[in-house]
């Protein structure tokens, strides 16, 4: 009996502390202000709280606006994680000092040219800025430049998303980076002038746009194109890769990409959500899921997309996106586009 009872003197206070960091790691949470649909983040986020029991709390909304919240709150944020759909709007936080630095162990799976120079965001899913062609039309058989979609005979069948579209402005910039100002400068205004003023509020709804026919070429991430075509198999659609061959600048690309506020006060739990979104199995879930292209070396796009390596990508480094950002927007403007 005495046994047991010094036993008992034991394993209470075991019991305890087990319930107690139990109890703790449970009651564990995140908040992230997250500039993507929830579509697209919240089946990784589910597989991250199945496997930790870590709850994440998604703030959704327009990157840009969701960073300036950041910034204004300042230390009196709840955001653990800033969550955005664009590499320049990354670095535009990561150059207020918004961020915290992550460690190079943990975020070196990921391309140096997909993460910012001084490790304070990293990417986390990459797309590229492709042309969606109808089929039946006669753009269907043409290798085709995005500086085509300036063409005249374009005008009224050109599909184009409104100029404040973050990926839109991430384009227009590899453009000018690659191609210079006039050039891009001149593009904008035949766009501008194919488009007469109608412009879609989203991809999504250019390429139902141009798989019913109503405009021709549509300039799109690409894993729109493959959702339309996973619903509707016989839809008269097709991808273009535009401006390959020898003297082609290639395709733009930009990257979804994941920081960690300064200001908070999970730093431990924030890195561990990081950790799983760029590990092997939270990389399959956005090749899987999203058709987007992973960011960890090693990790095979979606069977039907083009893998990653197989055709020409315009050399501009993701932080570029955002050192000039500014430019472009001026540009986009000068020249007025919707």
């Amino acid at each position: 009996m005495k046994a047991y009872k010094y036993l008992l003197i034991y394993l209470i206070p075991l019991l305890f502390s087990i319930i107690q960091t139990t109890a703790s790691f449970a009651s564990e949470s995140l908040v992230i202000y997250s500039g993507r649909s929830d579509k697209f983040v919240k089946p990784v986020i589910a597989e991250f709280t199945r496997q930790t029991g870590i709850k994440v709390i998604l703030h959704t909304g327009k990157s840009t606006a969701l960073l300036n919240k950041l910034k204004v709150e300042g230390s009196r944020t709840d955001a653990d994680l800033f969550l955005s759909n664009d590499a320049g709007t990354l670095q535009r936080g990561s150059d207020w000092g918004l961020f915290q630095t992550m460690n190079e162990t943990l975020v070196a799976p990921v391309k140096a040219t997909l993460r910012a120079p001084d490790n304070t965001w990293v990417g986390l899913s990459a797309r590229a800025r492709v042309l969606v062609v109808n089929t039946n039309g006669p753009w269907a058989n043409k290798n085709l430049s995005v500086f085509d979609l300036a063409d005249p005979s374009l005008k009224g069948k050109l599909g184009i998303t409104n100029s404040t579209n973050g990926s839109y402005i991430a384009g227009v910039t590899v453009y000018m980076e690659s191609v210079g100002k006039k050039k891009t400068l001149q593009w904008l205004k035949g766009m501008k002038a194919n488009v007469d003023g109608h412009v879609f509020n989203k991809h999504s709804k250019i390429v139902k746009a141009v798989a019913k026919g109503k405009k021709q070429v549509g300039l799109v991430n690409h894993y729109y194109i493959y959702r339309h075509l996973a619903k509707h198999p016989d839809a008269p659609i097709k991808i273009v890769l535009p401006d390959q061959g020898k003297n082609g600048m290639g395709v733009a690309w930009n990257v979804a990409g994941i920081a960690i506020s300064k200001h908070t006060k999970q730093s431990s739990a924030a890195e561990k959500l990081v950790a799983f979104l760029i590990s092997e199995k939270g990389q399959k879930q956005f090749a899987e899921v999203n058709r987007e292209y992973p960011t960890r070396e090693g990790i095979a796009a979606h069977a039907d997309v083009p893998p990653a390596g197989s055709y020409k990508v315009a050399y501009v480094p993701m932080v570029e996106l955002g050192e000039h950002r500014n430019e472009t927007i001026d540009l986009i403007e000068q020249v007025g586009m919707p």
